[in-house]
């Protein structure tokens, strides 16, 4: 039987295990359900089978990357709404630009900190109040 949970359903995408797993840490010590993939392939599987509320999608990666990963989320009718969040060490202009494009709906600098992926959070699925999860 399949046991479905009020928690808030957070994907993190990254080739990192080193991002994966901070990022994993960071959001499950306050009371989120983390699902992680290693590239955009890995990813676009699991969104079908997890729906997140929110997906953080690192640029660059191998065979899919995050520009590529999130144009493929947004063009599907279910989750078109879900808000992706790119990640990327580098803090271009282009980068946002081009994330803008394929229509990520905000950009993260790595080494990201604990309140700004919070922040991501609160500022893109209000209904969840992730502090009043934390246990």
């Amino acid at each position: 039987m399949e046991k479905h949970s009020s928690a808030l359903k957070v994907m993190v995408i990254d080739d990192s295990k080193t991002i994966r797993r901070t990022a994993e840490t960071l959001l499950k010590n306050v009371g989120c359900e983390v699902i992680t993939a290693i590239d955009g392939f890995d990813a676009l599987a699991k969104i079908v089978d997890h729906h997140p509320h929110i997906i953080f999608v690192d640029i660059m990666m191998p065979r899919l990357d995050g520009y590529q990963t999130c144009a493929l989320i947004k063009s599907n009718r279910a989750f078109k709404s879900t808000p992706v969040i790119m990640l990327s060490s580098k803090d271009g202009l282009f980068d946002k630009a081009k994330g803008r494009i394929v229509g990520s709906d905000q950009f993260l600098t790595k080494p990201f900190s604990r309140d700004e992926l919070l922040s991501a959070i609160r500022a893109h699925v209000p209904a969840f109040n992730i502090v009043q999860t934390a246990q």
